[in-house]
């Protein structure tokens, strides 16, 4: 008898709170019709007992081994039925630089990496243009899996996903964030401001410097903007210098 009734009372309980996603979707989805493109995130807790700004290259590479496993068994939204891969995200896990992009492609999704694509090898030729190599960075996306067609992110899916890329940021810890585009930039810093007037501009996320820049992908649409994004890079790697 207990047992059914916890099973009936656990069921009620997942049905309210899908009930609340789908509120919190369609308020999104109106909210950006009306001109509002970003959604409120939670805060990083960093009142733990132990601070994961503490743990060592091997630990950090352990709870995110940790983190990847739980990543690929979700399928908490729409997106996990059509996923070839789940692009976690990689690189040095103790690296004092982090990438985030928007969500993974059709090259992402087929190999289960982040940044693969022409858009991917710009963006090492600009880690590279400050005496960095990809695999010495960290670099991640919003999103896990690949929305159908490269379409943008919906809000239930932003919601959903969004506290894994959290997760990861709490366990690196990086000295700064680059946000590439718009979509990773408005995300995380709780605008509707354009790329344009963000980026090249230090902000600050959860007590980490954060500057975003132009997403690769836009500069192979519009090359002329490369000097733009060598100037935004440039300042992360002269603080990196500091």
């Amino acid at each position: 008898m207990d047992s059914s009734l916890n099973s009936t009372r656990l069921q009620e309980t997942e049905a309210e709170i899908l009930s609340l996603l789908d509120v919190l979707s369609d308020k999104v989805d109106l909210e950006r019709k009306l001109g509002v493109d970003y959604v409120q995130l939670a805060p990083i807790d960093t009142h733990n007992e132990r601070k994961t700004d503490e743990l060592s290259k091997s630990e950090k590479t352990k709870e995110l081994s940790k983190l990847e496993k739980q990543v690929k068994k979700c399928t908490k939204c729409e997106l996990c039925k059509d996923r070839t891969n789940v692009v976690f995200g990689v690189g040095d896990p103790y690296s004092d630089l982090m990438f985030v992009g928007e969500a993974p492609g059709y090259y992402e999704d087929v190999q289960g990496e982040p940044f693969v694509g022409r858009a991917g090898q710009l963006l090492a030729k600009i880690i590279e243009s400050i005496g960095l190599k990809r695999e010495e960075v960290y670099i991640a996306n919003i999103l896990k899996c690949r929305p159908p067609e490269n379409r943008n992110p919906n809000a239930r899916e932003i919601v959903l996903c969004t506290p894994h890329l959290i997760k990861q940021i709490e366990i690196i810890r990086p000295m700064v964030i680059c946000a590439l585009g718009t979509f990773a930039a408005q995300t995380l810093l709780d605008t509707k401001e354009a790329i344009g007037k963000l980026r090249g501009k230090f902000f600050e996320y959860q007590g980490t410097k954060f500057l975003p820049t132009y997403h690769p992908a836009y500069l192979l649409r519009n090359p002329n903007d490369k000097k733009k994004v060598w100037s935004d890079i440039k300042k992360v790697r002269d603080y990196l210098k500091k």
